[in-house]
């Protein structure tokens, strides 16, 4: 006997990334967190934290935390909505915009989650294929005409990103809204520590002031080092955030949230100090498993898209590294079931991974001559 509503019942749910527990030994590249620690005045918060912002509801609208993004990234306080990460976000779109029997509309591979989403609104997923060479479909995403369209720039697990130029072409001939989920951008910049509060160059914000249907999504899980803070935010024109913010559940950020979160985006220099250790050792660990045998995609994230050497099958390897104490991730999905997506950690653990890499491959290779 089920109780569950019935549109629900063939829905399998969203699988997030193996968690291992607190304290455990594994080496954790599997679900992209930042391998550097967060800035050092969101400890100073949590240090000095007035018991009083426990004892009392917190602000619902994290007004502090909306004027710091508003500061950074150059637009109103009113232009910002804050979330229990973005998935909350995206969850909040799809309660505000899409009816039931609606398009959610996608390219895939791409984040799962938005099939689920979209599943649980009842709505229709609507996913259009990458080719072999993750080609934005540009055409056939217009055609489409979802009421939401989501694309994920820099994607996951593909990690390109797709320009600007176009983004800006597909917002324009939608009728629907166009959801930009950056939630890797901070991995894609043009410059680097330099940046001051100015806008970065290779982000869609600029298109929301062009355009009255685009939603900017962004988190502090991956270049703040945040993850398990939950802390996103969504930028767009002020009359996309008041509708949104209508279908927006009271508190759902915590007065902890809100403050360490708020420190974290102040602290911009510790953000950029961290995103250039990554993006230092990223070509290092590109080249490392190009040398075993890897063919390796292009990157603008903080992981890798990697195709194993020819006779190993992507998910005997993910398993077999598993085993070893090191979790990377395996999708059983069209385009990339032959892959895996690997996060970059720090030069050391980087190094970890290869030797075992090396030492399973070499096991394979002296099995398959016998």
């Amino acid at each position: 006997m089920t109780f569950l509503r019935n549109h629900l019942q063939p829905i399998k749910g969203y699988t997030p990334g193996e968690q291992p527990p607190p304290g455990s030994s594994i080496l954790k590249l599997n679900t992209n967190e930042n391998p550097y620690p967060p800035s050092p005045e969101v400890i100073k918060v949590l240090q000095s934290l007035d018991l009083e912002w426990l004892r009392r509801y917190p602000d619902p609208t994290a007004r502090v935390f909306r004027e710091a993004v508003a500061e950074i990234f150059q637009v109103a306080p009113a232009a910002v909505t804050v979330g229990n990460g973005s998935d909350e976000l995206l969850a909040l779109v799809m309660r505000a915009f899409v009816e039931k029997g609606a398009r959610v509309v996608y390219p895939m591979p791409s984040y799962v989650l938005y099939r689920t989403l979209a599943q649980l609104q009842d709505a229709v997923p609507y996913e259009i294929a990458y080719d072999e060479c993750f080609t934005f479909p540009l055409d056939s995403l217009i055609d489409a005409q979802g009421a939401i369209t989501l694309i994920a720039s820099p994607n996951s697990p593909t990690g390109h990103v797709v320009p600007i130029s176009v983004l800006d072409q597909l917002a324009g001939a939608l009728k629907g809204i166009l959801v930009i989920d950056e939630a890797y951008i901070d991995f894609a910049q043009v410059g680097g520590a330099n940046h001051g509060l100015g806008v970065e160059p290779q982000n869609a914000l600029s298109l929301i002031h062009k355009h009255p249907n685009v939603i900017v999504l962004r988190t502090l899980s991956k270049g703040y080092s945040l993850a398990g803070l939950r802390v996103g935010f969504a930028i767009a024109q002020p009359e996309l955030i008041q509708d949104l913010n209508k279908a927006k559940d009271s508190y759902t950020v915590d007065a902890i949230a809100t403050l360490a979160g708020t420190a974290a985006l102040r602290d911009q220099a510790h953000k950029h100090q961290s995103v250039q250790k990554v993006l230092r050792s990223r070509p290092i660990l590109q080249k490392q498993l190009a040398d075993l045998g890897f063919r390796v995609w292009p990157s603008a994230t903080n992981f890798l898209l990697v195709q194993p050497p020819s006779g190993i099958l992507a998910i005997d390897l993910q398993q077999s590294l598993k085993q070893q104490g090191i979790l990377v991730r395996y999708f059983d999905l069209p385009g990339v079931s032959d892959k895996l997506r690997i996060t970059v950690g720090t030069d050391a653990q980087n190094d970890q991974l290869c030797r075992s890499l090396q030492e399973i491959l070499g096991a394979a290779s002296l099995k398959m001559a016998t």
